[in-house]
């Protein structure tokens, strides 16, 4: 007879009863709670910082294309800021503290915070973010792995996100970064 794969009801209810005080943390969690809580907190400080330089570009754009430009940078800073939102809603769901403290914020993101001058650069650098965003959430992925799937799901969800941003960006940059004939 094979194997069932899912434990009887008396076992499942049993098991809910202890540390109730865990909430959505059951024994059935595989993941190295600290470990996955630090990493969040990256991903946190990293859609942070993300929100900033788009909010900053979004206001800073100047030039005959700036209205469109800077319209997809204000659309990009509330996806983003709407992702800092999920993932501190998940570190808490872990028994977790966001880290949302201003200092130490450029240093826990995996982007940075870059100024530019032009329209031409403020596009360059944010396609710069999303790539390492797409990079860090497609490692993050993996490390959650079956260990935690609610995580998994989420920075994939995130990470599908990004990669639609990296897309716009780059169809905004070869529109226009146009080089100049000799």
């Amino acid at each position: 007879m094979p194997q069932d794969f899912l434990t009887d009801i008396k076992t499942l209810r049993d098991r809910a009863r202890k540390h109730i005080e865990n909430g959505a943390v059951t024994e059935g969690y595989r993941g190295d709670r600290e470990t996955v809580i630090r990493v969040l907190n990256e991903a946190l400080a990293t859609e942070l910082v993300c929100v900033l330089r788009y909010k900053l570009h979004y206001f800073m754009a100047q030039g005959i294309h700036s209205q469109a430009v800077a319209a997809e940078f204000l659309e990009h800073a509330g996806e983003e800021q709407g992702h800092a939102d999920q993932i501190a809603s998940r570190i808490v769901q872990l028994g977790g503290k966001p880290n949302m403290n201003p200092e130490g914020l450029t240093s826990r993101s995996h982007s940075e915070y870059k100024e530019a001058d032009s329209l031409v650069e403020m596009i360059k650098e944010n396609l710069v973010a999303e790539r390492i965003a797409i990079e860090s959430y497609t490692e993050m992925a993996r490390y959650f792995g079956d260990n935690d799937p609610t995580s998994r799901r989420l920075i994939e969800s995130i990470l599908a996100v990004e990669e639609e941003h990296a897309d716009d960006l780059s169809s905004l940059l070869q529109t226009y970064d146009v080089p100049e004939k000799a």
